[in-house]
């Protein structure tokens, strides 16, 4: 059975919604968007990359992987993180998509996200890895399947947004594995589940 991380950018007051852009997610009139600018650094690339060298395969929601495929499936640069994310097989949770066919490698799980990604996870001996995708990852944290989190934790507060844990989330137990400080004051933390 393989394992289920969850790396997610995250305000010093929860919020998770909107990091990259002004318009990545302005649901609930969220105009925060794009708080992650300018936190990124050569500290912090060289953290993901290593992410990223690890054999697995992606979880996404359906928002997500829609916003990738705008953000990452049709670039043609020599940024690494576009050949990794384009050669992933990336496994797509959603109720609502008709199909997984806009973007390579993109194998559609349609159904109940715990039921569908739990079964992923028990047939499987390959890892998953959720980057972004807050809603699935809540759902997915709630039913006590994600086994690691890596808190990309920005020294900044929002006010307000789509928090990590906006629902009461069930007592878990985590352990600090590493830390390691960017020159921008991000802390990257690691947990694993107790």
């Amino acid at each position: 059975m393989g394992s289920i991380s969850v790396t997610m950018s995250v305000t010093l007051d929860g919020v998770v919604q909107g990091p990259g852009r002004p318009d990545e997610d302005t649901r609930g009139g969220f105009e925060h968007g794009g708080w992650g600018q300018g936190y990124t650094d050569e500290v912090m690339g060289r953290e993901m990359a290593k992410g990223m060298a690890a054999p697995g395969d992606m979880l996404l929601g359906r928002r997500t992987w829609q916003d990738f495929i705008t953000a990452w499936g049709r670039a043609t640069d020599d940024n690494p993180f576009t050949a990794h994310l384009n050669a992933a097989t990336k496994y797509v949770v959603s109720r609502t998509l008709p199909d997984a066919d806009a973007w390579q490698n993109s194998v559609l799980l349609r159904g109940e996200a715990v039921e569908t990604v739990a079964a992923l996870k028990s047939e499987s001996a390959r890892d998953l890895s959720v980057i972004g995708s807050a809603s699935l990852a809540r759902t997915l944290h709630s039913a006590g399947l994600i086994d690691r989190y890596t808190l990309l934790i920005h020294p900044l507060t929002l006010g307000r947004g789509a928090r990590m844990f906006d629902d009461p989330a069930p007592m878990t137990e985590l352990r600090l594995t590493g830390t390691v400080t960017t020159t921008t004051g991000v802390v990257i933390a690691h947990y694993d589940r107790v």
